[in-house]
């Protein structure tokens, strides 16, 4: 019997409670309430604004609790948060004490999913690094599953996979901050401050993504960035196999840089695994996504394989996706650039000075490294948002600040950033959005805010 459905057994004549109806849960609920479990969904929203997904829960028996009450007489035995919800609300507190058993989809997932688990962390880099490892496994002809915090709930899924089969997973320290289990082969990316105004401290924050290698046995594997600090501490802990990956150093062992390559060195020798010039995508960031991905199926997916992903893959969408060009302007959508050290890579992936539209919702993240890289790298900044006036401040403070040089404009609408920014670039420019911050000042996400600026961009006329 799949450990699911034992799972799902064991639910019966007990009342579980779902928080949250977002992307991650939804398809939970609806798989709890076709298994015949008894469920009450909680959520925010007031029932007129999720009307239509309301009525086909309740179709399936759901009991909704809606509204700014909606924790009220939290005392259902199990309990599913909302990624987005920290694990110490007084509610879910209260209700733990209490006995009942909080969770979430991705712990249960862990816990059911019969293959293999490739997990993807950091503060940067983990789509695109998770898209690279599936791209990898796909080509060399594996089954395989792609989803976490890269959009897609994979928990409706464990019924259909094989042992044979792989499951890439992106997290996000909201989803393993209460992880008691890690997968079989984990990357850390890289670390630095983020989600401030979620985390309670830089602590809570690494300690979180701490959980995606703390509980691997002797037999698993994890990947560390060298070159960021923070993450090669962290080597030095936990259990499984350590191997890093380097941009900066040549490595006795591990992945790095030689001859315009990337090399790989380990127990069985030294090899040449991908040159730099069949890498597509810009920037030194993608050339460490590469590195990550290339440790983490090294021994699993041969080097062809990766070599022929490598000269096909184009990207993922939002991140430095080209538009557009129109009239010799390249336009450019990095909306995925919610942090400013995402934005900082993306400005060092551009040779020529360019026009940025920054600036959104603030997660009490400090913009003094990127106000550096904005007075060397922009020469128009178009600013927006909740943060505008922080970020301008970080620029204005730099040392390297030539007013002359550097043209910043505030404006509150993101319609007429956008446009701004098209009415002053000449043939040549390179119009950027990569805002260093999260979209939810204006925006649902940071997907319904790159899509808003490919459309304005393509209304455009020549």
């Amino acid at each position: 019997m799949f450990a699911i459905q034992k799972y799902l057994e064991n639910l019966q004549g007990q009342t579980v409670s779902v928080i949250g109806m977002g992307v991650s849960n939804t398809p939970l609920i609806r798989m709890l309430l076709r298994s015949d479990v008894s469920v009450v969904v909680r959520d925010k929203s007031p029932r007129e604004r999720v009307l239509d997904q309301v009525e086909e829960l309740e179709s399936l028996g759901a009991t909704m609790i809606l509204g700014e009450d909606y924790l009220e007489n939290l005392t259902e035995s199990i309990i599913f948060r909302t990624p987005g919800m920290h694990p110490n609300t007084p509610e879910l507190k209260s209700a733990r004490e209490q006995g009942s058993q909080v969770t979430s989809e991705m712990e249960l997932f862990f816990q059911t999913c019969p293959c293999p688990i490739i997990g993807v962390t950091g503060s940067d880099g983990k789509t695109t690094t998770t898209t690279i490892i599936a791209e990898f496994l796909i080509t060399a002809g594996y089954n395989v599953f792609i989803g976490g915090n890269i959009g897609k709930p994979l928990l409706p899924d464990v019924a259909d996979m094989e042992p044979t089969d792989y499951a890439v997973v992106e997290l996000s320290s909201f989803q393993l901050m209460t992880m008691e289990q890690s997968p079989e082969i984990a990357v850390f990316t890289n670390l630095s401050p983020n989600h401030l105004d979620y985390h309670q401290a830089m602590g809570e924050y690494s300690a979180a993504k701490e959980n995606i290698f703390i509980h691997q046995s002797e037999d698993d594997k994890v990947i560390f960035n060298n070159d960021n600090q923070l993450t090669l501490d962290l080597s030095l802990s936990g259990e499984g196999k350590v191997t890093l990956f380097s941009r900066q150093n040549r490595l006795e062992d591990g992945v790095y840089l030689r001859d315009g390559a990337i090399w790989l060195t380990n127990k069985q020798g030294s090899r040449e695994v991908l040159p730099l010039r069949d890498i597509r995508l810009p920037g030194v960031h993608n050339i460490e996504n590469y590195m990550a991905a290339i440790a983490a199926v090294d021994g699993i997916v041969p080097d062809k394989y990766v070599r022929e992903v490598a000269t096909e893959f184009n990207g993922v969408e939002h991140r430095i996706q080209l538009i557009r060009e129109l009239n010799g302007v390249k336009y450019y959508n990095d909306s995925i650039g919610t942090s400013p050290t995402r934005t900082v890579a993306c400005l060092k992936s551009f040779e020529e000075k360019v026009i940025l539209i920054a600036g959104g919702y603030d997660k009490a993240i400090p913009f003094d490294i990127l106000g550096m890289e904005i007075a060397e790298r922009v020469k128009t900044l178009v600013l927006t948002g909740a943060t505008a006036k922080a970020i301008r401040e970080s620029v204005e403070q730099c040392d390297t600040y030539i007013a002359d040089e550097l043209n910043i404009i505030e404006v509150d609408d993101f319609t007429e950033a956008v446009t701004l920014a098209h009415t002053m670039a000449k043939d040549g420019d390179r119009v950027i959005l990569s805002p260093a911050c999260a979209a939810f000042d204006k925006f649902k996400n940071f997907m319904e805010r790159g899509n808003r600026f490919a459309e304005i961009v393509n209304s455009f006329e020549k």
